[in-house]
């Protein structure tokens, strides 16, 4: 508590710096909301190819360990099921939400035609 007294100061003009640098790209598109949306697809697009890859190195590994009986089985099938929670997360969102999020390059795609 003592650190955020003495330097109170200097924390809001990093965030005010903050700010103002980033509010550039904000202000130059349509809407503030419409970057935000686009830059959140974009993340979640990325992050679930990278956790499709370390999840099936992971579902190879505990399937290795739970055929030789050094882990329990449960692991695998929770490693299985969260795997296709997240390939069913855009097809949740675009049910939930009432409309196809353009961009949303989702893994359930051609099977919902």
């Amino acid at each position: 508590m003592k650190f955020i007294k003495n330097n109170i100061w200097t924390l809001c003009l990093v965030a005010l710096f903050g700010v103002f640098a980033f509010i550039g790209d904000a202000s130059a598109q349509g809407s503030v909301m419409e970057l935000s949306k686009t830059k959140a697809l974009n993340v979640f697009t990325s992050v679930k190819t990278i956790m499709f890859v370390v999840g099936g190195f992971g579902l190879v590994g505990i399937a290795f360990l739970a055929i030789f009986g050094k882990v329990n089985w449960k692991w695998f099938a929770g490693l299985a099921v969260g795997l296709a929670m997240l390939a069913a997360a855009g097809s949740i969102v675009n049910y939930a939400t009432g409309e196809n999020m353009s961009g949303f390059n989702d893994s359930f795609q051609s099977s919902a035609q």
